[in-house]
C-alpha cells in the first residue's frame, strides 16, 4: 500500500496533480476539504485499516506536520512516497489571482508558507522524494529527489 504526501505552498499545482496522477487509485485527504484535523485524522485511519492508498493534499510545509502522517502510515507498512512542488511565489501568486472565491488564498498566507517551508529529506522517512514543477505550458515534471545507486541524477523515474 502506498500513501503519497504532496509538499508546497498553495497554488502550485498540488491539486491538480492529484486528479491527473491519483484520481483513480488513491483517496484524497484534504484539510481544504474536510476542514478539520479530527476529520483529517479518521478518514486517513480508514484509509490505513482498510489497506485503502492515500494521498494527504495539503501545504505540509514543515517536518514536524508530516510526520502525522508519515508515522502512522509506515507503522502500518505503507509505502511513503512525497512530492514536493518547487514553485517561485510570484508564478503561484500568479495561478492564485485566476481563482474564485474561497479557493483563492491571500498573498501573505501563500508567502507565509513559502517562508516556513522546509525541503523534505528522506530522513523524515520517506521511501521516495520526487521534485515536482509546473511548466509554463501546465504540464508537470516529475524526477526523483534523491536517486538510488542503479539510477542516474536527474533521471526522471515518474
Amino acid at each position: 500500500m502506498e500513501a503519497v504526501i504532496l509538499v508546497g505552498i498553495q497554488a502550485s499545482g498540488k491539486s491538480t496533480f492529484y486528479k491527473q496522477r491519483f484520481f483513480d487509485t488513491h483517496v484524497r485527504i484534504s484539510r481544504d476539504l474536510l476542514r478539520t484535523k479530527n476529520r483529517e485524522s479518521l478518514l486517513m485511519d480508514a484509509c490505513i485499516r482498510a489497506q485503502q492508498p492515500f494521498v494527504i493534499d495539503n501545504t505540509n510545509p514543515l517536518a514536524e506536520e508530516r510526520a502525522r502522517y508519515i508515522l502512522p502510515a509506515r507503522a502500518a507498512r505503507f509505502r511513503v512516497v512525497c512530492y514536493f512542488f518547487r514553485t517561485e511565489t510570484r508564478a503561484a501568486i500568479a495561478r492564485n489571482a485566476k481563482r474564485e472565491g474561497r479557493a483563492r488564498i491571500p498573498i501573505p498566507g501563500i508567502l507565509g508558507t513559502y517562508k516556513k517551508l522546509e525541503e523534505p529529506r528522506p530522513e523524515e522517512g520517506f521511501d521516495e522524494i520526487y521534485l515536482v514543477t509546473l511548466t509554463p505550458e501546465n504540464e508537470f515534471t516529475v524526477e526523483q529527489a534523491f536517486p538510488t545507486s542503479a539510477e542516474a541524477p536527474g533521471e526522471a523515474t515518474a
